[in-house]
């Protein structure tokens, strides 16, 4: 996947995670679900293209 592709999936995911807030409120299980996926593609793009600063 490239860097590009992995951004918009981002963007996507972080509004559909905004419309469901505003859905169902911070708490609700769905919102947390929508959070752990965007969680999971913030950590594939560091892992991929931030580069180690150690």
């Amino acid at each position: 996947m490239s860097k590009h592709e992995l951004l918009e999936l981002i963007e996507q995911k972080r509004q559909e995670l905004f419309e469901v807030v505003a859905q169902n409120g911070l708490s609700s299980l769905t919102t947390i679900e929508y959070s752990k996926q965007l969680d999971d593609l913030l950590n594939m793009y560091n892992r991929l293209h931030v580069k180690s600063t150690y």
